[in-house]
């Protein structure tokens, strides 16, 4: 076990006018809307849009993989802070967007089905625990950063206020783009409680920069069966350049969902209140690299639908990961290519014109 996917991650999406055309003035550039709350779904739609953005993680794992790195990532939150891009997105770029993040629903149907998945996401752990001996926190929020006075059309500000309550908040990017940037680093920080700082890095805004779309999880939680701190001891690791190396293995003997793959375990540890789990695919020694070019979102349904109770004894090291990734090449190389070309991007549903496009993911 060597590269674990965790979803608590902060994400930020910097779209950019060519040129220097001056902004116009606008009165209102928030929707008045109120978020929608969907009791239901058409047949399937759910499905479908969890089905695609499993598919998007495991597409996205190959294409982000480096070397022996370590890889941190959460593909929920990729897909929701592209989402509110999408739903500005026109022609052959929307098209693309929607075919490089497996989105499978139209836009109609694509908006209200994440605002009905976020909406039952936010219902999980009512009454269980965090790991601090506070309540359990599972916080998905969004925020859109917008130019002040720049002309958004209200079409699009009301698809992000009814599907992701997301409320456009002006800044001065022109004006102060640095001033700009640490203010919204500042509210990732309070989203995350402190854990994620200076998400966008110095320089990524500047004065041509009218968009800012960021979403973040934070994700706090007690196991459900608590790895007992007297139990914890050195062991060996064995990382994949062949070393062995002795770090803290946590360790309990209990009742858990497991599976036994081709050449791999599955193993189920679930939260307090057993609404959320954190399911590690450990493939056997010396398989690593066999078991991850076949790790797909299929093979992970299957380790996740032949899960059984079973009494095991069970270790895993204590672990700090930390990754910043730059997804431009990974999500060009998925078929999302002229959302980044200033010469031919078309998000013209945010604003109108042709003169939009995506910087930086």
């Amino acid at each position: 076990m060597h590269r674990l996917l965790v979803s608590i991650i902060s994400f930020a999406l910097i779209i950019t006018l060519v040129g220097c055309a001056p902004a116009a003035s606008a009165d209102v550039l928030q929707s008045e809307l109120p978020r929608e709350d969907p009791e239901s779904l058409p047949a399937g739609d759910l499905d479908a849009l969890v089905e695609g953005n499993n598919q998007f993680a495991f597409d996205l794992y190959r294409l982000a993989v480096a070397g022996d790195e370590n890889l941190f990532f959460s593909p929920y939150s990729i897909s929701l802070a592209l989402a509110m891009a999408y739903a500005g997105a026109s022609g052959e770029t929307g098209v693309e967007i929607g075919d490089a993040m497996r989105y499978p629903l139209p836009q109609d149907r694509l908006h209200p089905a994440f605002n009905y998945l976020d909406r039952q996401l936010a219902g999980r752990g009512q009454d269980a625990q965090g790991k601090d001996d506070d309540d359990f926190r599972l916080n998905i929020v969004n925020a859109v950063w917008g130019q002040k006075d720049y002309p958004f059309l209200p079409e699009y500000l009301d698809v992000l206020a009814r599907n992701y309550g997301a409320g456009l908040r002006t800044l001065d990017f022109v004006g102060n783009p640095e001033s700009s940037r640490k203010t919204i680093n500042h509210w990732v920080e309070e989203q995350t409680e402190d854990r994620i700082q200076e998400l966008i890095p110095q320089g990524a805004i500047d004065e041509l920069t009218r968009l800012v779309l960021t979403n973040a999880v934070y994700f706090n939680a007690a196991w459900e069966s608590q790895f007992e701190r007297g139990a914890t001891s050195d062991a060996t690791f064995y990382p994949l350049d062949g070393a062995e190396v002795r770090i803290p293995m946590m360790r309990q003997m209990g009742s858990f969902g497991h599976y036994r793959g081709a050449n791999y375990h599955a193993v189920e540890l679930p939260y307090d209140g057993r609404e959320i789990s954190m399911v590690l695919l450990v493939p056997d020694r010396g398989q690593f690299s066999v078991f991850e070019a076949e790790l797909d979102h299929e093979l992970a349904h299957e380790a996740i639908r032949n899960l059984q109770r079973t009494e095991i004894r069970f270790s895993m090291p204590r672990f700090n990961l930390e990754s910043t990734l730059d997804l431009k090449g990974a999500l060009s190389a998925m078929g999302m290519q002229q959302a980044f070309d200033p010469a031919v991007a078309d998000f013209s549903g945010i604003d109108g014109t042709r003169e939009l496009y995506i910087t930086d993911v």
